[in-house]
């Protein structure tokens, strides 16, 4: 018999919450869209080292999808993703269905912060206002002590944290390195997409990161010369195309013209029909 207990209403949620601060207990918060994987369970792993009680949430936020994205194609897998969640010892996880989120005549929307505008926002221009709009639903839900967030998805990081300091939201938010497979693939629910053949050029983004920072720390080249290498790299190895490939400030975003420390390399891909993004912080 299952341990886990599968909680699928806001009463219910907030009935459990309410207990666990009523003695004395922190909540970790780990939000995912499901279809787990070892870089979701690493959030997990962290929020149980360091809150009493964790709470994951398996929610495919449709809001952040515009038309023509990949909304009912996203993988779901609750059975296996309740028995990996089960399996660290996770008590509790929250699956609400569309209506339980976004009941009728719910219309009101986060506007992101500035740091959503640029990279992904270009490209994606209805994604980080459903991002910051479920993200802040389940803050007020959960009000967990911390919340933890995947470096991977760096600039959603810098959109949540914006968002939780201009809000005054009382909740830490904590972010948890890059996990990679063995060949060095940033792990991705978007990765089951992959060919075999798309898979080893899906491994030039850690390559070409990796290059990056070497170069960087060695003070081999200016930003427009690292980002014109980068690019050129990415095409060898036979992306189908390049969104971005960017060294920016860590903290805005904007593109580094000539590269200080700390900076971040950043890219978004097109291998075949999937779209991939990575990234490498490099500090002082």
């Amino acid at each position: 018999m299952s341990s886990i207990e599968t909680i699928t209403s806001i009463a219910a949620l907030r009935a459990l919450t309410a207990r666990i601060k009523q003695a004395g207990g922190t909540i970790g918060l780990v939000p995912t869209m499901g279809a787990l994987h070892a870089g979701h369970l690493s959030l997990v792993e962290s929020s149980l080292r360091a809150t009493d009680e964790t709470i994951p949430t398996i929610f495919v936020n449709p809001t952040q999808f515009a038309p023509g994205e990949d909304l009912d194609q996203y993988p779901r897998s609750l059975e296996s993703d309740l028995a990996a969640l089960e399996k660290l010892g996770v008590k509790y996880v929250f699956v609400p269905d569309n209506s339980e989120m976004y009941p009728d005549g719910c219309t009101t929307k986060i506007q992101p912060p500035v740091v959503a505008k640029k990279l992904e926002g270009e490209f994606r221009p209805h994604h980080f206002g459903g991002v910051a709009t479920v993200v802040l639903k389940l803050l007020n839900l959960v009000q967990p002590n911390v919340a933890f967030f995947g470096q991977k998805d760096f600039q959603q990081v810098a959109v949540i944290q914006r968002m939780v300091a201009d809000l005054n939201v009382p909740t830490r938010i904590e972010v948890c390195p890059i996990i990679r497979d063995e060949d060095g693939l940033a792990f991705s629910s978007r990765n089951v997409y992959l060919s075999d053949t798309e898979r080893k050029i899906a491994l030039s983004l850690h390559r070409t990161l990796d290059f990056v920072k070497e170069a960087i720390e060695e003070d081999l080249m200016d930003g427009f010369e690292m980002i014109t290498e980068m690019r050129q790299r990415l095409i060898d190895a036979g992306v189908d195309s390049i969104d971005y490939a960017i060294i920016a400030d860590p903290q805005t975003l904007e593109t580094m013209d000539t590269i200080e420390l700390p900076a971040v390399a950043l890219l978004a891909v097109h291998v075949g029909k999937t779209r991939l993004i990575d990234n490498c912080l490099i500090q002082s």
